[in-house]
């Protein structure tokens, strides 16, 4: 397995990710009731005037919107999502919502391996262990466990972008996962955005935990069972 050449780590390389946990840190204390459902719902009137006036700058601009959430870390992606399912409708209101997300994760992905990644990468290799036994483990096995993270969010979303960074992962597996691995919720919570208008008529909130229904987690999870197929055949290959 080649050795990871060890990037110098001049400050600007480190700053697009010291800028993310500021404004992620930053964000969770002052931006939590600006970008949740309660105000989509104050501000829905505007939205959709907006929409109907300039559909494709609302697209635009929902889009680049929902990519620095999910890029900075900020609280509110929930709340996005509804947002791309109540203005544009299932479709192609899911395709603008996995299109924002992924840029998003992308962009933080790209600037955590920039800034320390790379260099964590090359030090656990170095040292051997546990921990580059691990590392080898996760490259071997890098599509099924990066779609596994995505189809199962045992790990918050935030880290799943962060930790791929911290083992070498590679940009084109660790996007098309993103995008493929986080398509079964974008489509349930686009699928909920797209009815809010009967939920505010009500005076209602929308029922976020329809997700964990066993209609719905139950592919999910058959998806994740199904994506952690080649790792239980490769172990058997290597014990046989």
């Amino acid at each position: 397995m080649p050795t990871l050449p060890v990037p110098s780590h001049p400050i600007w390389r480190k700053l697009p990710i010291l800028i993310v946990l500021a404004a992620a840190i930053i964000g969770a204390f002052t931006l939590r009731n600006q970008l949740s459902f309660a105000a989509l719902g104050e501000h829905r009137d505007q939205l959709l005037a907006f929409r109907d006036a300039h559909y494709l700058w609302a697209v635009l601009v929902f889009v680049a919107a929902y990519a620095v959430i999910v890029a900075l870390s900020l609280p509110g992606a929930t709340a996005a999502t509804l947002t791309g399912g109540f203005l544009f409708g299932l479709f192609p209101g899911v395709f603008f919502n996995l299109a924002a997300a992924t840029t998003g994760a992308v962009a933080v992905f790209l600037a955590a391996r920039s800034g320390f990644g790379m260099a964590v990468a090359a030090r656990i290799e170095r040292g051997g262990g546990a921990a580059a036994r691990l590392q080898a483990g996760l490259r071997e096995n890098e599509w099924s466990v990066l779609l596994i993270m995505r189809l199962v969010p045992a790990v918050p979303f935030f880290l799943a972008n962060l930790l791929p960074a911290f083992v070498g992962t590679r940009l084109m597996p660790f996007a098309l996962t993103t995008f493929f691995g986080i398509m079964p919720g974008a489509l349930v919570y686009t699928w909920v955005g797209a009815g809010l208008g009967e939920v505010f008529a009500r005076g209602e909130t929308p029922d976020l935990s329809i997700i964990f229904q066993p209609y719905v987690i139950g592919p999910i999870l058959a998806l994740a069972a199904l994506s952690a197929l080649p790792i239980v055949v490769k172990a058997m290959q290597k014990r046989g």
